[in-house]
């Protein structure tokens, strides 16, 4: 993921799975793993591109911008 175009597919792609999985409606172990997983990688591209909207909008380059860990994302409060 190095662009805005590909993460914003790849976020799309997430949702679509998550989408399937909370449609499935099996209560399985593994589905509600799988399902906390994309929630995660979720926040993590969001992230991502926030990082990268703002660098790009205070002059610096976005590809400086990385992927942070789900923990960290997780407890992020603004």
């Amino acid at each position: 993921m190095t662009d805005d175009t590909s993460i914003l597919q790849h976020v799309a792609a997430l949702v679509d799975e998550e989408r399937r999985l909370r449609a499935g409606g099996t209560a399985a172990p593994a589905d509600a793993q799988r399902l906390r997983h994309v929630a995660e990688e979720l926040d993590q591209c969001w992230d991502l591109l926030r990082q990268r909207r703002a660098k790009r909008e205070f002059g610096q380059d976005p590809e400086s911008a990385s992927l942070r860990d789900a923990g960290t994302v997780e407890r992020y409060e603004g």
